[in-house]
């Protein structure tokens, strides 16, 4: 039988919102292994004063197989 288990991050990118996903799946991968897949809970941009967007902020939840 296996186990599973949900862990929630938050991950930034100046860049785009799918570089902030795998910025936040290889940080976390850096500690958790078995990682199985993920899902972009909540996006937020951070934007200047002329709208430009300065930030892209995700919150992904994270499953992975308990050992």
């Amino acid at each position: 039988m296996s186990v599973a288990k949900i862990i929630e991050v938050n991950a930034a990118s100046a860049t785009s919102m799918e570089d902030a996903v795998k910025k936040g799946l290889a940080k976390t991968s850096e500690t958790v292994k078995g990682i199985q897949g993920a899902w972009v809970n909540e996006i937020k941009v951070v934007c200047g004063p002329d709208g430009s967007v300065k930030e892209w902020r995700v919150n992904l939840k994270i499953t992975f197989l308990v050992q």
